[in-house]
């Protein structure tokens, strides 16, 4: 379907071209049947049905017979090639691609010895230059995921980013020669050489100048796995800031304080606690405001408590009065003549 349209497309353009004037008199050498424009020795020798083809260098896409819609610029760019919607620009890019579709090279052996990888993007000298059957990676730089080999779904940015990784999946790496690693999956890397010690683990968040080489302690942490480093190694352990966290401050016995507490969730966040008792359970500001609302409920509950309390007494207290009053009163008996 895509083939299909992309031919009615040149069906159109052709047709409105031809409606206009001729150009440039001698026409330009390397225009032939299909779509097809060819300059070089060698260049798209084998064709037969492929249309919309277009190589530009000595034995560039020299194989193809009838893939269409190629664009090879470079000795030797897509010379094995048999595929469709390929795109090489320079020597020797896609030089080994043979049934690969839809993959982008934009270096001198770029994407060199790509076979069957699909759905690739290389922009560099030897960017992805080892990729045999990979997919779907995305390497710019120079020598970016160069040793990349059936590795999938990896993004790499800069020089050598990525660049000894063969098998690894959902790698991101963001800086020259970041995440250096071999095998490891899921690892998101930003900053020069960070991320240089893993090697085999995985699930790594490295955010920093060097992160992930050294730990606090300016050791190496090894092969890490499900561990997030934030921060240069050059900078010091206390010098990690984030900011937007101490947003909620609270007043507890007339001291503002907070500490950054992690929930039940995992969440990171800001608490505040009593400064005479660090050890109390921490009150987040909402809680603190519902209990305080409590607190006065529960005060004006206990006041009218004791006003009723106070009005009872003082019944009771004249009552008994009045008993007393009874007592003390002179008494009269009448005897029987």
């Amino acid at each position: 379907m895509k083939i299909l349209r992309l031919f009615i497309a040149f069906t159109l353009v052709c047709f409105a071209l031809s409606q206009r004037v001729q150009g440039v008199v001698p026409p330009p050498p390397g225009g032939y049947p299909n779509f097809t424009t060819a300059a070089g020795d060698h260049a798209l020798q084998a064709l037969t049905l492929g249309l919309g083809n277009t190589a530009i260098g000595t034995f560039s896409l020299s194989s193809v017979t009838t893939g269409s819609f190629n664009t090879a610029v470079g000795a030797g760019a897509l010379d094995f090639n048999t595929a469709d919607s390929n795109t090489a620009t320079g020597a020797a890019a896609l030089l080994f691609n043979t049934t690969g579709t839809e993959n982008t090279a934009n270096g001198t052996a770029a994407l060199e010895f790509n076979d069957s990888g699909s759905f690739n993007a290389a922009v560099g000298a030897d960017a992805l230059g080892s990729n045999i059957d990979g997919t779907d990676n995305n390497a710019v730089g120079d020598s970016a995921l160069a040793n990349n080999t059936t590795g999938r779904f990896n993004e790499a940015i800069g020089s050598f980013a990525l660049a000894s990784n063969v098998e690894g999946v959902a790698n991101v790496a963001i800086g020259d020669t970041a995440l250096n690693n071999a095998g490891s999956s899921f690892n998101t890397v930003v900053g020069y050489s960070s991320g240089q010690n893993v090697i085999a683990g995985g699930e790594n968040i490295y955010l920093g100048d060097s992160a992930g080489t050294l730990d606090n302690l300016g050791a190496s942490p090894g092969d890490e796995t499900g561990v997030i480093r934030i921060g240069s190694v050059f900078s010091g352990t206390a010098a990690c800031f984030i900011n937007g966290i101490a947003t909620n401050l609270q007043v507890w016995n007339g001291v503002t304080v907070c500490q950054v507490t992690v929930n039940g969730f995992g969440q990171l966040g800001v608490d505040c606690v009593n400064p005479d008792n660090p050890r109390a359970v921490p009150q987040r500001p909402q809680a603190q405001a519902m209990l305080n609302g409590k607190v006065e409920k529960l005060e004006a509950t206990v006041a009218q408590q004791q006003k009723e309390i106070e009005a009872l007494t003082a019944g009771l207290q004249k009552v008994s009065a009045q008993l007393e009053l009874s007592k003390s009163a002179p008494q009269t008996v009448l005897n029987d003549q």
